[in-house]
C-alpha cells in the first residue's frame, strides 16, 4: 500500500474508534505511520480525508449487505426486503462507530458545501444501488428505501430498543401495497 491508502485506512480506524468530530490529524498520523505533510499532500485537509474515509466505509458496508442478500423469492417478494433490514440493523449493532460517524457527517455537512455535495452524490449512488436491488428499474423504490434507511439509522442511534424491527418494517411495507 502507498501513503494515500495508509492514510485512508488509518482514518477509517480512527472513525471507528474516535468518531468523526473527535478524530485529530495526530490520531491519523499515529495510526498511519506517516506524517502531517502527507495528509495535506494527498487530501488537502483532515476533513477531506475523513470525508473520503467515511464515504468509502459506508459504501463498503452497504455493498456487503446488498451482495449478501438472498435471491428474490417470487412467492414472497418481501422476504428479501426483510433480510435487507435485518442485515442493516446487524451492521448498526456490529459496527456502531461507522454509523455514528455517518450521522456525525450529516451535521458537518451543514457547514461544508463540499461535504454536502459529496454526501449528495453518495446518496444518489445509494438510491441507484437500492433501485437495482429492489426496484426493477423503478427509481422511486430506491428513493423510498434510502429515506427509510436514513430514518431507521437515526432512530437506531437514538433509541435502539424502540427502533422498528425488520419484521415491523416489512409489515409496514406490505401494508402500503394494494391488495
Amino acid at each position: 500500500m502507498g501513503t494515500r491508502e495508509d492514510l485512508l485506512d488509518a482514518a477509517k480506524q480512527c472513525l471507528a474508534t474516535r468518531g468523526y468530530a473527535r478524530t485529530t490529524v495526530r490520531d491519523i498520523v499515529a495510526a498511519s505511520g506517516t506524517n502531517l505533510a502527507a495528509i495535506n499532500y494527498h487530501f488537502g485537509t483532515r476533513d477531506k480525508l475523513l470525508q473520503q474515509a467515511m464515504l468509502e466505509s459506508s459504501a463498503e458496508a452497504v455493498t456487503q449487505i446488498l451482495e449478501a442478500l438472498p435471491a428474490p423469492d417470487p412467492s414472497d417478494p418481501t422476504a428479501r426486503l426483510e433480510a435487507f433490514w435485518q442485515s442493516l440493523i446487524t451492521s448498526f449493532t456490529e459496527n456502531p462507530p461507522l454509523w455514528h460517524a455517518n450521522a456525525e457527517s450529516l451535521n458537518q455537512a451543514l457547514h461544508s458545501p463540499e461535504l454536502r455535495t459529496e454526501l449528495a452524490a453518495a446518496q444518489s449512488r445509494a438510491r441507484h444501488a437500492l433501485t437495482e436491488a429492489f426496484g426493477n428499474g423503478n427509481p422511486t423504490v430506491g428513493a423510498l428505501l434510502q429515506t427509510m434507511i436514513s430514518g431507521l439509522l437515526l432512530q437506531w442511534l437514538i433509541d435502539p430498543e424502540s427502533a422498528p424491527t425488520p419484521t415491523e418494517l416489512t409489515a409496514g411495507a406490505r401494508a402500503l401495497l394494494p391488495r
